[in-house]
This record gives structure tokens, C-alpha cells and sequence, in this order.
């Protein structure tokens, strides 16, 4: 069955009203089946639309499902002018988020599902480095301020951030506290801190002897 003829296909590069059909149908096979009644067929059913031109779109149903979690995800990449605030407000919006949307079971499953299926694996891997760039804009912005060394490479931070997060998601503990979302946050921001200036340390150094 080919793509309706009001939505007309436009090769590989996308048609946006046959892409948002598609994405339509997408969430709406995800909220009746679930996670594990998902499939391109199904999708490409409910949109009319041919399997080829959903594939051309979309090389794996791991890519379509990423492309529908970006798709309602709704969570803060603050800009306070202090990292320890940034950061904090992000991992809060993004645990509310992965623990009160359908979104966040859906990523919680691509994630399990990549420990075990490459072409989950790689529609990870590229969703990641997309978000890698987007968190390791505060760490920018920071470094700017120079509340960030120097020689710090702001994405292996962004690893760091996500990898915090994604424990939490994929042991369902995405209800921890401030408290401890800023502690952990904390000693991140005490790795990548510019080295105190030698007056500092000095003093700092006699303290402890004094002590």
C-alpha cells in the first residue's frame, strides 16, 4: 500500500506532512500495544503509508521510537548562570519526566533492548551524541564563566551527567531526592573545577597543618 495520495512521498528527503502522519500513528500503536506491540508494520498501517517509505525515514524501529520520545519530551536545559543550579534543575526535569510520561518506560526499554540488539545499539549511539552536544552546553557556558577548567572536555562531562542518569532510569530510581542529585552533582563540578589560585592554596595547606 503506498503513502496517501495527500500525503505525497518525496524520496529521502522527507515530506513533513507524510512524517508527521507516520509520527502520529507511531504514538498512537505505542499507547494502545505498548512497547512490545510496536512495530513498522503497524505503524506504516495506521499511517497508509508503505513499509519502504516509513524505512526510508527511518532505518530501524529503534529510530522511530527515539524520534517519538524526542518528540514529547519536554525537559529544562536551565541557564542560571551557575553550573551546580544548572545542572541540578536538568536532572530533576529529566527524572520527572522519565518517571510521570509513557515516554520514559519507551526509553527505558530502548535502552535494555540496546544491551542486546545493535541496530537498538546504534539508534542510541546517534540519539546520544545529540544529546551529549545539548548537555555539554552548560559545561560551555561554564567554562566561559570559569567555573570549569580550562582543558575540560565538556561531552565527556555530558557522558558523566548521562550516566548518573541513565543508572537511575534503568534501576528505577528516579525518585531520589534534591538532596542527592546535588551531592552527586557536586562532586562532578569538584573534578572539573579550575585549580585554586596559589594564595588559596597556600592558606588552605596551612589550615591543615594548623589542624
Amino acid at each position: 500500500m503506498g503513502v496517501n495520495p495527500g500525503r505525497r512521498s518525496t524520496g529521502p528527503r522527507r515530506n513533513p506532512d507524510s512524517a508527521d502522519a507516520i509520527l502520529d500513528a507511531a504514538e498512537a500503536v505505542l499507547m494502545e500495544g505498548g512497547y512490545a506491540g510496536f512495530s513498522i508494520e503497524a505503524v506504516a498501517r495506521r499511517a497508509r503509508a508503505g513499509k519502504p517509505t516509513v524505512y526510508r525515514w527511518w532505518p530501524s524501529k529503534a529510530a522511530l521510537l527515539l524520534e517519538v520520545y524526542q518528540r514529547g519530551k519536554r525537559v529544562d536545559n536551565p541557564d542560571t548562570g551557575n553550573l551546580e543550579e544548572d545542572l541540578v534543575g536538568f536532572l530533576n526535569s529529566l527524572f520527572l519526566h522519565w518517571r510521570e510520561t509513557p515516554s520514559g518506560s519507551v526509553f527505558r526499554s530502548l535502552v535494555a533492548e540496546a544491551q542486546s540488539d545493535p541496530t537498538a545499539a546504534a539508534a542510541l549511539a546517534e540519539y546520544a551524541k545529540g544529546r551529549r552536544a545539548h548537555t555539554g552546553q552548560m559545561i560551555e557556558r561554564a567554562k566561559a564563566r570559569d567555573e570549569v577548567a580550562a582543558d575540560v572536555d565538556p561531552k565527556l562531562v555530558a557522558d558523566l551527567i548521562a550516566s548518573f542518569a541513565w543508572t537511575h532510569l534503568l534501576t528505577n530510581r528516579l525518585d531520589d531526592d534534591e538532596t542527592t542529585i546535588r551531592t552527586a552533582v557536586r562532586y562532578v563540578i569538584r573534578g572539573i573545577a579550575p585549580p585554586a589560585p596559589p594564595a588559596i592554596r597556600q592558606r588552605s595547606r596551612r589550615r591543615r597543618i594548623v589542624g
